[in-house]
């Protein structure tokens, strides 16, 4: 008899079980990555304590803390959708927000406000005003830089961008040392702020994500409807064609930095508030996990970079909750690795354009 003839069943029986297996994890192979830890776990706390609150305390606390990672990996797929630059000095513009943060908190005598108003008015400016520095330096960074190595081989900006770096860590010691400094917990970090079943709030929880919810409300809308919105999007497709339908190419790219910078602002702000201590090399740890976050959501992909640094949040929380923090940056990685192999696009594509 025939193979092609054969009943399906028949089919199956014939088909080699490494055939089998390749297109089982083909198909539902990432789903296992991305599920696989809190599915274990939850499994485990059901088995251990009858519910799963601790689970969902780790979950919750990875959202926020994946927050700042989100809008930090913003940045890096930003930048990267237009002109195909990995700006490794995006992490430390992002640690010298941090350090205007906490220098603005002394200047307006934030430590000594009692208020809840005058608190919240007085991290409003803060926030404004470490967002504008970390602007300002992106398109200052992006103007002397990378501009002149425009059309030079990718290699010579992804230097410049690595030196750059180290420009912006040794900036931070020269401000307040190679030590890791505390700051005053302006906002109570670790209070409960309520509980939903079994689920602790904390104040830091709802500032990251009532800063970081806004932010990228914002700045898809704008990219999405705005007139320089989509200047960005044909930049980034093809900047010569962009240039001969008259769009400015070089105030495009300039403005992709300035929301870069925006943004790393307000992470830094945020960081600052929830980790209540900062030093010199915190970018270049963040910036790590945020062009992780990027990459494993789809670089050159706002939503990708939201998703991924949500992702990696949550990773790190159940890690450092169940495995042990040591152990935390391989799983992160470990987790890059095995999406990297299932989908290499990233999670949700890219949407940068192909290499000429």
């Amino acid at each position: 008899m025939n193979v092609a003839t054969l009943p399906p069943q028949e089919e199956i029986r014939t088909t080699p079980v490494s055939e089998r297996l390749r297109k089982f994890f083909s198909a539902y192979g990432l789903w296992i990555v991305l599920l696989g830890l809190p599915v274990f776990y939850g499994i485990k706390d059901l088995q251990d304590e009858g519910d799963l609150s601790r689970l969902g305390n780790n979950l919750f606390a990875g959202l926020s803390n994946g927050a700042i990672w989100a809008l930090i990996a913003l940045g890096y797929t930003l930048v990267y959708g237009i002109i195909e630059l990995i700006n490794f000095a995006h992490g430390d513009v992002f640690m010298i927000g941090s350090f205007v943060a906490v220098g603005m908190w002394g200047t307006v005598g934030l430590a000594l406000t009692t208020g809840t108003l005058g608190l919240i008015a007085g991290l409003l400016v803060t926030l404004i005003v470490a967002m504008v520095v970390c602007g300002t330096m992106n398109v200052m960074i992006e103007r002397v830089a990378y501009r002149p190595l425009r059309s030079a081989p990718k290699l010579a900006p992804l230097i410049t961008a690595v030196g750059f770096s180290f420009i912006l860590q040794n900036v931070g010691i020269v401000w307040l040392g190679s030590s890791q400094k505390g700051v005053p917990d302006l906002i109570k970090a670790q209070h409960v702020l309520v509980s939903v079943a079994g689920i602790d709030i904390h104040n830091s929880d709802v500032l990251a994500l009532a800063v970081t919810a806004p932010l990228v409300f914002l700045l898809t809308t704008f990219v999405n409807h705005s007139r320089s919105g989509k200047a960005m999007r044909a930049t980034a497709q093809d900047p010569e064609a962009a240039r001969l339908m008259g769009i400015n190419v070089d105030t495009t790219i300039s403005l992709t930095f300035l929301l870069g910078g925006l943004l790393a602002g307000a992470a830094g702000l945020v960081y600052a508030l929830y980790q209540t201590n900062v030093w010199y090399f915190q970018g270049f740890t963040a910036g790590l996990i945020a062009f992780t976050a990027a990459v494993m959501g789809g670089i050159g992909n706002l939503k990708g970079a939201v998703i991924g640094g949500l992702i990696i949040g949550c990773i790190q929380q159940i890690s450092d909750n169940r495995i042990g923090a040591q152990w935390t940056p391989a799983v992160v990685f470990a987790y890059l690795v095995l999406i990297m192999v299932f989908r290499p696009q990233g999670l949700v594509g890219e949407e940068t354009r192909e290499a000429g």
